[in-house]
């Protein structure tokens, strides 16, 4: 048996060292992207190829301008609703299904922004913030209750936090301690929160690319 229900502060490369690859249900992870603030993430391939360790299903983001480098066998769109910039991400399911789905959730990258969402949702600053309700959407569709989901690359907690809230089981880790300060403080303020989540529409379009 693993331990879980933690967040790691922590190199995702050595940590993941010391999980079976037979131990999680699923793997929810927003990487470095090659071509996205690599002066901060550091990006390299490794930190991808070394999910090919675990054969579960995975639900990996990606940019919408850069090849992603391993199998998959779906690839769904996460549609930002904004006007301008970059409008959409990818996020390649491996391991898993093959219909192609759209995921239409506002990006949050500001206090404005975050005002659109509720459900206790607020503003980090980290650059690739993942709204609370896209991350609940894609747990509530490829989990159950009890699973165990990874996120070796998990920023300021979204994929731990949803999954306490939805009786999943968790492990984050994260190499940035400011990052992992902010996600251990929204898991203990997560507690206080009285979120309605049954109330929540979901906003899942469920949509088949073509």
């Amino acid at each position: 048996m693993i331990e879980t229900n933690k967040i790691i502060c922590g190199d995702a490369l050595e940590e993941l060292k010391k999980l079976p690859d037979n131990s999680i249900d699923l793997i929810l992870t927003d990487p470095p992207y090659p071509d996205y603030h690599t002066e901060i993430y550091g990006y390299k391939k490794e930190l991808i190829t070394v999910l090919n360790k675990f054969k579960c299903p995975q639900l990996i983001f990606w940019s919408s301008k850069v090849d992603f480098p391993l199998d998959y066998t779906a690839v769904h769109i996460w549609d930002k609703k904004v006007g301008c910039g970059s409008q959409y991400e990818r996020i390649f399911e491996r391991s898993g299904g093959k219909e192609y789905k759209v995921f239409r959730c506002y990006l949050i990258n500001s206090t404005v922004a975050k005002s659109y969402h509720g459900l206790g949702e607020e503003y980090t600053a980290h650059p690739s913030q993942k709204p609370i309700k896209l991350i609940r959407e894609l747990i509530l569709k490829y989990t159950k209750e009890g699973d165990i989901i990874l996120d070796p690359y998990m920023g300021t907690g979204v994929v731990p936090l949803v999954c306490k809230q939805l009786k999943r089981k968790y492990i984050g880790i994260e190499i940035n301690p400011e990052y992992y300060k902010i996600a251990k403080k929204r898991l203990a303020q997560s507690n206080l929160l009285d979120l309605n989540l049954n109330k929540v529409k979901l906003g899942y379009e469920g949509e088949e690319l073509r």
